[in-house]
């Protein structure tokens, strides 16, 4: 991966989460990764919508919606998540 394709976590931070269909689900609040390997895991919710709130999502301990990181298909303005791969 050539360095202007990589990504640093305060340029996704913020940034709002979308669907493939366009359906806003929030913005990241924060990252979750594994400390040993650096593979990210999840991505916490800020300003969840309603619509992600009615979601089966996992919750940390301070209760905040989780999307996983495996579903993310593209970030660029947005970050865009496959809903498929989350329900």
């Amino acid at each position: 991966m050539a360095n202007e394709d990589k990504k640093y976590s305060k340029q996704i931070l913020g940034k709002v989460i979308v669907s493939k269909a366009g359906k806003r689900f929030g913005e990241v609040g924060n990252i979750v990764f594994e400390t040993r390997t650096g593979e990210l895991i999840q991505l916490v919710l800020k300003n969840p919508t309603g619509f992600t709130e009615g979601m089966d999502l996992d919750r940390d301990k301070d209760n905040n919606l989780l999307v996983p990181y495996s579903a993310v298909i593209a970030i660029g303005d947005f970050v865009v998540v496959a809903e498929e791969d989350i329900i």
